[in-house]
């Protein structure tokens, strides 16, 4: 059974006719994320400290945004953040309530990454500055009050793709830095290739449909490139000696079926991970605060899950 409150806010995009994302040009579907956001996301959370920085990236400056919560130790854990959004939308302001959630729940600093988009700066653009901006934090951690030996990655949807990626590159990139504690991964894309039986049983009617998926991956990738490891994780050789991840799913998901095949690969390749699907959820619901409960008992569960690995 679809969530009461998910099916409500399906219903109200029905009945206001709002374009499908797949409909619109990529300056309009940001600006419709972007506008979007008021109505389902909760007021954000004020906190001690908020402001933007920026990393030095292949292509110039990424900005970031850190955000410090009250109470913390001069040297705060901290969780590196890349937002979701197929690549293609979604940026800072879009996320920005739920890194002040994690944030404050999670008892750490968040540094959120805004890495370039497609179609403008096409794959391996997003990786290449999600890896440089993560690369750069850990060095500089400590002029930023931040403590590089207690950093977690995350993100949801595109950005749990980055999360995995990033995860991978740092492994396998050497240098001296501690590796991350915790792989956060909100229903991640892991698998660009889209054959998994959710693709097909939620590709429609569920707001991410296949169609919206042909359209974010169309405009990051070349079919070519659709089996290269930084576009999908799951297909890298080796998954063994990475952080613990926590994988979080939603059962009416078109990328429901790769989470968990991501999850279960790290398990089989001796990675801890633990999944949980929230079974009546739709896609993109945890930053929907506003009007899916649902949302809140996932933020908590991820910040419960942050105090345990960062504390």
């Amino acid at each position: 059974m679809l969530d009461p409150q998910a099916r409500a806010l399906l219903a109200l995009i029905a009945e206001r006719a709002i374009p499908p994302t797949h409909t619109l040009t990529p300056d309009e579907a940001r600006r419709a994320y972007r506008e979007r956001r008021f109505f389902t996301q909760p007021a954000p959370l004020v906190l001690a400290d908020v402001r933007d920085l920026a990393a030095p990236g292949p292509a110039g400056p990424v900005p970031l945004r850190l955000y410090r919560p009250e109470g913390l130790p001069a040297l705060a854990p901290v969780l590196v953040y890349y937002h979701g959004g197929g690549w293609t939308i979604g940026d800072l302001d879009t996320h920005d309530v739920l890194c002040r959630e994690l944030a404050q729940g999670g008892d750490c600093a968040v540094v959120a990454v805004d890495y370039r988009l497609g179609p403008e700066h096409r794959f391996p653009a997003a990786v290449d500055d999600a890896v440089a901006a993560t690369r750069w934090l850990q060095t500089q951690a400590e002029s930023l009050g931040l403590d590089a030996r207690r950093l977690a990655i995350g993100g949801d949807s595109a950005g749990g793709n980055l999360a995995a990626v990033v995860a991978l590159s740092l492994r396998d990139g050497g240098g001296d830095a501690p590796a991350p504690r915790l792989q956060l991964l909100i229903y991640p894309a892991t698998d660009q290739r889209a054959g998994s039986p959710s693709h097909t049983a939620n590709g429609e009617g569920y707001l991410l449909t296949r169609d919206s998926v042909d359209y974010f991956r169309g405009h990051y990738l070349e079919q070519a490139q659709w089996s290269d490891w930084r576009a999908s994780p799951l297909l890298h050789p080796d998954l063994s000696k990475l952080p613990p991840a926590l994988v979080l799913t939603a059962g009416y998901d078109p990328l429901r079926d790769e989470g968990r095949q991501y999850a279960d690969a790290l398990s089989a390749a001796g990675t801890p991970a633990q999944y949980i699907c929230f079974e009546r959820q739709i896609h993109g619901f945890i930053t929907m605060g506003r009007v899916i409960e649902e949302a809140r008992t996932a933020v908590d569960l991820c910040s419960a899950t942050l105090r345990r690995y960062l504390g």
